[in-house]
């Protein structure tokens, strides 16, 4: 697996990754619309990105594009012309693909088009009707209760008009045809960890892979939510039976522990790598099985397609308080987090990467290791009997059908322990690639 990477450099990375949400965070991004651009504009700084447009009313599976959506300017205003809802002043402050209106008019009849949060007064709740033609302003509860009787100026300066979707893909080739999905939505408007936190993750992973040998071929999606992930599956449906493995990234940058959500098949590699991976970090960490809600793990895993694909968290979704709201802002994340999911993220892909099959070359009985001075040679370090076991269980199952990842599960041994005794066989030539 990788090796420990020195605290400083986890540092530099969850710092580069938070100045990076801290630059996209101010961008009002919707499932369509020049928000959005800009946010793939910009990682495409970073890394090698396509950007796909497909056009409005293109028909993808079930659904079909919708039209797209800008916004310029927005507000609520007191007769004096005093703004005191201002979208200037928050994205969330309007609801997200509203339809453009200019009206005066009473607080009764703007009152069920405004939007709060009562248990939390001073939050901006986030709302959207992406596919129900509608207008509304979010504000804080307390914000809601100062509003008195009178006439108001309303005016959400947007339009909804034929366009595109915008997706951004990033592909990395490996040695194999064989591929790695890392999927992220990238629709929500100044969010930190919902979900600017797998947008920043994500660009990180495929920097770290983009001048490194891997055997996988890496394929990076920056999808609007839901839509995204379904053009994408309607576009490259011949080419789905490459992924072997996949993860979708939100919600990475909070302070909770990790926690991975299983792909609909439950058993995959991914979903045995991941949970290996999390057990031998002896943090805190969550194993849940696949459920049809979520993100957009529950688009690659829709039983047409039951593609091998889990998703990583940390505190799963409207499972904190800030989910959805203004709260969910650049305070509520850290570097750390940051670090830690993109560190665990590496651990995993690398897992994967490493979990060959190999053959005992001297399968009838056991090999004798002591005159290989195999037993001297792991003497005297603090997992030796581990790794004495570790050489044992490799001999026995390395039969050509079990990969390291089944020896390491049925042996209840890390799976680097596993890979130091393969090493060790492998220089003994008691062991050869299957």
């Amino acid at each position: 697996m990788t090796s420990a990477t020195p605290e400083h450099d986890l540092l530099a990375a969850g710092q580069g990754m938070y100045r990076l949400m801290v630059e996209l965070y101010p961008l009002c991004r919707s499932i369509t619309g020049e928000g959005l651009r800009a946010t793939l504009r910009r990682l495409a700084q970073e890394i090698p990105l396509t950007i796909h447009e497909v056009a409005t009313g293109t028909p993808v599976l079930d659904w079909t594009v919708p039209k797209e959506w800008n916004i310029h300017d927005a507000f609520i205003a007191e007769a004096s012309g005093q703004r005191i809802v201002d979208f200037r002043d928050h994205n969330l402050h309007v609801v997200n693909y509203s339809a453009p209106v200019r009206e005066r008019m009473s607080l009764a009849d703007l009152r069920p088009h405004l939007h709060s949060l009562a248990e939390h007064p001073d939050w901006i709740p986030y709302r959207t009707s992406y596919y129900h033609a509608t207008w509304g302003f979010c504000l804080s509860h307390h914000q809601l209760q100062t509003l008195r009787d009178g006439k108001y100026d309303v005016v959400i300066d947007s339009t909804l008009t034929d366009g595109y979707l915008s997706y951004g893909e990033c592909v990395l080739t490996g040695e194999s045809d064989d591929e790695v999905l890392v999927s992220t939505h990238c629709c929500h408007p100044s969010m930190a960890n919902d979900n600017l936190s797998g947008i920043v993750v994500a660009q990180a992973l495929a920097r770290f892979f983009l001048n490194r040998p891997h055997r996988y071929t890496y394929r990076f999606l920056f999808v609007p939510g839901t839509i995204g992930a379904i053009t994408w599956l309607a576009r490259n449906e011949a080419s789905l039976s490459r992924i072997k493995h996949g993860l979708v990234l939100a919600g990475v940058g909070d302070a909770g522990g990790l926690t991975y959500k299983r792909s609909r098949r439950g058993d995959a590699e991914i979903d045995r790598a991941a949970a290996h991976v999390l057990k031998c970090s002896g943090e805190l960490h969550t194993l849940r099985d696949f459920a049809p809600h979520g993100y957009d793990e529950r688009q690659y895993c829709s039983p047409g397609f039951n593609l091998p694909v889990g998703n990583l968290s940390r505190t799963p979704f409207g499972q904190y308080p800030q989910y959805h709201t203004s709260a969910d802002n650049l305070e509520f994340v850290t570097p750390k987090a940051l670090a830690d999911s993109w560190h665990k993220c590496r651990s995993i892909f690398d897992l994967l990467e490493r979990n060959y099959r190999f053959r005992n070359l001297y399968p009838r009985g056991e090999p004798q290791l002591g005159r290989r001075g195999l037993y001297d040679s792991v003497g005297g370090q603090s997992d030796a009997k581990a790794l004495q076991l570790a050489l044992l269980w490799v001999l026995n199952y390395s039969d050509g059908e079990h990969t390291l990842l089944d020896i390491a599960e049925r042996a209840d041994l890390p799976f680097e322990v596993i890979e130091r005794a393969v090493s060790a066989l492998l220089d003994a030539k008691l062991l050869g690639k299957a």
